[in-house]
């Protein structure tokens, strides 16, 4: 049986570059010499069309909303830390740790995705204004969702509260999650950098897992009827750890960064042949590591109007 269609939402970057701010929470950011501000923002603006390319080739539906030029938004490249769509029409906002990144929230990318894709929105879930008391859940970075089982993993971090993964859990009736996640010293800022669940397939990066923790993370996986793909330290600095499965037209796609096949072994490549799950590749180095995520931090999902249920 084919999964439901998927729709895509990605937004055109305007005014890309490193973002100090979030640097302070973010492992991943990097600044890169002799690179200026001007020439970044056109290198992720042709990575970002890079990537809605191959998607459209794929025959995925991709929604483009574009960059608004005031305030200039670095991050703007990365909607999944602001919105996420759901298939019972339930938008929902979350809360930003950087004050920069809250302009990110425009009415008119979901506009966009309705006009573009047809989503009909029935429930408006916003939890921005817990950004006045301190409390970030940033999106599908910080949760990432088994919605065949209904389970919402989450890795504590200053962008990731752990009270507001349990009300989100409860107020979208899934099953939380939680568990805590280091790497190069400090909490790992985003669950979707080391966790994403794919149909028959969940690739995880257990090293980074409190190691009292690791069996219990193991085990649920392993319940919930799918194969491990684990990663090593290097591979999930190579953004391995931050990919999406997308279902189009009766196959099934797992888009990633070119840096992220390239870290990829034999065994990781065959496991993922044998699942039936196609590689879709991109290449996002600019956009890597000045923004310190790749293509799954790109990608907001979008149930389309014929899909099954799936909140």
């Amino acid at each position: 049986m084919s999964e439901p269609p998927t729709g895509l939402c990605l937004v055109e970057p305007l005014a890309f570059g490193f973002n100090a701010a979030t640097a302070a929470t973010n492992r991943f950011q990097h600044e890169v010499p002799n690179l200026l501000p001007q020439q970044a923002a056109a290198l992720a603006r042709a990575e970002s069309g890079g990537l809605v390319a191959a998607l459209r080739g794929a025959g995925i539906p991709v929604c483009v909303a574009t960059d608004s030029t005031d305030p200039p938004k670095p991050d703007a490249v990365f909607p999944n830390n602001w919105v996420s769509f759901h298939a019972d029409g339930t938008v929902v906002l979350y809360p930003m740790r950087d004050p920069v990144r809250r302009a990110e929230r425009r009415e008119s990318v979901i506009d966009e995705v309705k006009n573009q894709l047809g989503f009909i929105e029935r429930r408006r879930l916003d939890l921005s204004s817990e950004e006045e008391h301190g409390r970030f859940l940033e999106g599908t970075g910080s949760l990432v969702l088994d919605h065949r089982r209904r389970i919402a993993y989450a890795c504590r971090s200053p962008r990731t509260s752990e009270e507001l993964v349990r009300e989100w859990a409860r107020l979208m009736d899934f099953e939380p999650f939680l568990f805590d996640a280091d790497a190069d010293g400090a909490p790992v800022y985003h669950t979707n950098v080391l966790l994403w669940i794919g149909d028959t397939v969940a690739g995880l990066g257990l090293e980074w897992v409190a190691p009292q923790q690791r069996a219990a993370l193991v085990d649920r996986l392993h319940s919930s009827g799918r194969a491990l793909l684990q990663f090593d330290d290097a591979q999930l600095h190579g953004f391995a750890g931050n990919m999406l499965e997308v279902p189009a037209q009766g196959s099934r796609h797992l888009v990633m960064s070119a840096r992220a096949a390239t870290s990829l072994d034999g065994a990781q490549l065959a496991l993922l042949h044998d699942s039936g799950c196609m590689p879709l590749i991109a290449p996002v180095p600019v956009i890597e590591d000045l923004g310190g995520g790749s293509v799954r931090c790109m990608i907001a999902e979008v149930p389309l109007a014929d899909a099954a249920p799936r909140a």
